[in-house]
């Protein structure tokens, strides 16, 4: 009876599979980095503030701001993961895992600062959302977001109600000496919106904090500020948003094990070759 060769990998070879995964996943970051970086770059460029430099002072409420520094920590971890698995290079793969972990634990801290310093955050991002709507007409990357915050995400006006728009001039009831159209108004994104209004009507906001305003205020705004409707967004998504998380955090898990893995087969590989 002929006798049956059995063929087996050598375990110093580096596994190919593991090396592309890496390059693979990665090399979509790196791109997506950069794509976030140049918005935050271009965004800033637009606004004049690499030539304007005292509009720093709010930098770290600054959208395009938080862009870049998103855009560039994606850009270099995909940039380190995707060319270390490539070239098989050992520093860079260490790189990439000491990142990934730094992350990691970055989030968890943060996670438990979260429900540690629970009232501490939700008075900063009180604050927060007020220098927002003090500066509303200021900065249009600001305008957008919180356009985006009470239209599109709560359905919300303010940080606590309606009222909150007399931090900002435009909005101020007392703006209307001064010939503001907007006063004693709220935004247009505060307004409720019609399914039948084909147009969106930037003016619905006008006037509607005015004591003599004949129309039915609730039906027209959103009467809930924006902190209460953030509170009750995350208690309604509250498994969603942990679920994520845990996945992220498997994730980046793995990512930290495969380089560490494929670091393993190119200093096997290379004790070979020696």
């Amino acid at each position: 009876m002929p006798s049956i060769r059995k063929y087996r990998r050598d375990t110093t070879e580096v596994s190919c599979c593991l090396k592309y995964v890496i390059f693979g996943v990665n090399v979509l970051f790196w791109f997506l980095g950069l794509i976030v970086l140049a918005v935050g770059v271009w965004a800033w460029t637009e606004k004049d503030t690499f030539n304007n430099l005292s509009r720093l002072t709010n930098i770290a409420l600054d959208p395009a701001f938080i862009l870049i520094c998103v855009g560039t920590i994606t850009f270099i971890i995909g940039f380190t993961g995707c060319v270390g698995a490539l070239r098989e290079n050992t520093c860079l793969l260490a790189c990439y895992a000491v990142f990934l972990a730094l992350l990691l634990l970055a989030e968890m801290t943060a996670g438990i600062l979260f429900f540690v310093f629970k009232d501490w955050i939700k008075q900063q991002a009180t604050s927060g959302f007020q220098t927002f709507i003090t500066h509303y007409r200021e900065d249009p990357d600001q305008q957008n977001l919180i356009d985006w915050i009470q239209e599109d995400w709560l359905q919300c006006c303010g940080v606590e109600g309606p009222r909150d728009w007399d931090r900002n001039a435009y909005f101020n009831c007392s703006s209307g000496a001064v010939g503001s159209r907007e006063a004693c108004g709220v935004p247009f994104s505060c307004c409720r919106n019609k399914p039948q209004d084909i147009i969106r009507n930037k003016q619905c906001g006008y006037d509607v904090r005015k004591p003599t305003y004949s129309f039915d205020i609730a039906k027209i705004i959103y009467d809930k500020g924006c902190l209460e409707a953030a509170e009750e967004w995350f208690d309604r998504n509250l498994l969603i948003v942990a679920t994520s998380a845990v996945c992220t955090a498997f994730a980046q898990i793995l990512g930290i094990c495969f380089a560490q893995n494929l670091r393993a087969d190119i200093f096997a590989q290379k004790a070979k070759w020696h």
